[in-house]
């Protein structure tokens, strides 16, 4: 990735620059991790790492390699977190750069905020410590995911 592939306002373009310890898997396409702001214990963002807007803006490698980032990474969330639900949200209101959000969906969710109504607990579950936890476990669960996959790279 380079400067120009960037926008220097864009907040998920900025998130080239996370450390280490919150990326579950960066590949010359895609990034996963743990998003400051977002950081709700079971959440992580998989975000293309060029700017990009809409999925509309993706290229033909991006769009091909979607499905399959999304689909590691969700049984990844899953089987690291026990969850019996996992969200794949796509917005781009906010931050106009393609990305999903990935929420687990934990049993203790009341039944008013499952669905699109999760991301309500956003603003009570936060827990940078505790979402930073789980990286290193749900790294392993999706290179073992992905591991059939040559374009996965492992952080």
């Amino acid at each position: 990735m380079n400067a120009s592939t960037h926008h220097a306002d864009c907040f998920m373009c900025g998130l080239e620059q996370s450390e280490e310890t919150s990326v579950v898997f960066r590949d010359p396409l895609w990034s996963g991790h743990v998003v400051p702001g977002y950081d709700v214990p079971g959440w992580f963002v998989l975000r293309v790492r060029r700017h990009a807007e809409r999925i509309t803006g993706l290229d033909e490698a991006e769009l091909a390699s979607f499905a399959r980032r999304a689909r590691d990474l969700v049984a990844a969330v899953t089987e690291v977190t026990g969850a019996p639900a996992t969200y794949l949200l796509v917005f781009g209101e906010n931050h106009p750069h393609f990305h999903a959000l990935i929420t687990a969906r934990g049993e203790h969710v009341p039944e008013d905020r499952r669905n699109g109504n999760i991301l309500g607990l956003k603003s009570d579950h936060t827990d940078a410590t505790a979402a930073a936890r789980l990286v290193p476990e749900v790294r392993r669960a999706y290179a073992r995911l992905a591991s059939n996959d040559a374009g996965a790279l492992s952080v």
